[in-house]
């Protein structure tokens, strides 16, 4: 068997006595669960240890494989420079799974370093590793960073990774290192929202479980309010133990300093085709788009006929017959926005109304898009499925003279400066409060945080 085992990890730097000074024993139950899983890591004899970190090299559609044959790291950036470590990377394992990847069209490999540094994810599960008598002269390691990409393909590279152990005849183990919600507690350094120990136990109660469906299908709005950084971490890590019977042990979970350090152990056993979570993710999906379809509206039905015809054909669509008498004899402004896999993926619309009624208007701004939003690429014909929608009907906006008459929720807010102007959309995840609203705005029409500007409002209704 070519993968011996696998585990959950956190990677708070405070653990280590030379950073912590003491406050390490607040976290007693973290650092006694590292020790054991180290040890029974050397116990196991792996050849290499693959380490995936959310701190390595990351792109939002490529998986970095660290390259070359050695390095080092130490934790100089947390004021103890005198941890230090060196490792061999396996460069024919890296080799190997950047070529299988791109044969299984994951975009994965060598290229793109920009720091060969060993980050503070890597080093702290090392340390435990070396302090557990790893012997790292004869032991390989191989980093991998994460991605902005899709559950799915973070399960998929797993399975790449995997493969190519299996036909290098590597005995590996597999390391995931992450932390959880950032967001605990109000003193914390991230602060707190309620999502933050909601997103926790759900994810310790999935990787004890070894329930990988449930990991790859947690709410997204939960997870992004939660501010995590190791789930993508834990995807690959599912992947890798494809197929494979598994005994998951929960060793411990705290959350004392704000940010939640969980700690989970895989025992694999032999073949189990049941556990076959690629395929069963595919299946979920699918029942997920057929219900966000037949709930959709007639305002977000159209959205979807008109990206999904100019995807397919490169042709505007032609309205429908039979459109409710509100979008053939009303004028307005709208948003259409679209979202994949919980990331935003084109977002274009107008303020005031530029067509001839409201349905022109939707028609018009899905095209665009999907296929003139500077920040993304044109959606593809494979990507319809996995978009979801939402249309924002504008209000006429409101002149206001003061940041008092906004409230991210109900309002939207455009600002001016010259000739330059910015919009942002009401009650959007992950903005809080009206001077994050207003800095967005500024950002997206190129004014500066310090000039001053005019300030409109104006409130939409949202259909998805």
């Amino acid at each position: 068997m070519s993968i011996l085992g696998a585990v959950a990890v956190p990677h708070p730097p405070i653990i280590l006595p030379e950073v912590g000074r003491g406050e390490e024993r607040k976290i007693s139950a973290t650092t006694n669960a590292y020790k054991e899983i180290s040890r029974r890591i050397v116990e196991l004899k792996p050849e290499t240890i693959v380490i995936t970190s959310p701190h390595s090299v990351m792109y939002a559609d490529y998986f970095h494989i660290s390259p070359g044959i050695q390095a080092s790291g130490n934790m100089a950036q947390f004021r103890a420079p005198q941890v230090e470590l060196t490792i061999n990377y396996d460069v024919d394992l890296a080799k190997k799974i950047s070529t299988d990847s791109q044969a299984a069209g994951i975009p994965a490999g060598t290229l793109g370093e920009r720091n060969s540094s060993l980050d503070h994810g890597t080093m702290i599960p090392l340390r435990f590793l070396q302090q557990a008598g790893l012997d790292f002269k004869s032991v390989k390691f191989l980093r991998i960073g994460l991605s902005g990409l899709s559950a799915a393909a973070h399960y998929k590279f797993g399975q790449s990774i995997a493969k190519a152990a299996e036909e290098l005849g590597r005995n590996i183990f597999f390391l995931a290192s992450g932390d959880l919600s950032h967001k605990l507690k109000a003193d914390g350094p991230y602060g707190f929202v309620d999502e933050g120990p909601v997103f926790d136990a759900q994810v310790m109660e999935n990787l004890g479980g070894a329930d990988f469906l449930r990991l790859m299908t947690m709410d997204d709005k939960i997870c992004s309010r939660a501010a995590e950084c190791g789930l993508r971490s834990f995807w690959i890590m599912a992947g890798a133990l494809d197929k494979l019977s598994v005994r998951a042990e929960k060793l411990s979970y705290e959350g004392t300093f704000g940010v939640g350090y969980g700690i989970a152990w895989f025992e694999v056993g032999g073949a189990d085709s049941s556990r076959n979570f690629d395929e069963q993710l595919s299946k979920f999906k699918q029942y997920e788009a057929f219900k966000r379809k037949a709930k959709e509206d007639a305002f977000v039905k159209l959205a979807r006929h008109s990206l999904e015809t100019f995807v397919k054909t490169h042709e505007p669509a032609a309205l429908p017959d039979n459109l409710p008498a509100e979008l053939l004899n009303r004028r307005a402004g709208a948003f259409v926005s679209l979202h994949k896999d919980g990331n935003l993926r084109g977002c274009i619309g107008t303020i005031l109304a530029t067509q001839k009624n409201l349905a022109e208007e939707i028609l018009q701004n899905a095209i665009s898009a999907c296929s003139r939003d500077p920040r993304f690429e044109p959606v593809t014909v494979d990507e319809l499925d996995d978009i979801e929608y939402s249309v924002d009907v504008l209000g006429e906006p409101e002149r206001i003279f003061t940041v008092n008459d906004l409230n991210v929720r109900r309002y939207g807010v455009i600002v001016e400066n010259g000739g330059r102007r910015g919009l942002l959309l009401p009650d959007l995840d992950g903005v809080d409060t009206v001077e994050e609203q207003i800095a967005i705005a500024k950002r997206k029409a190129g004014i500066r945080p310090d000039e001053k500007v005019s300030l409109w409002r104006f409130e939409v209704i949202r259909h998805h």
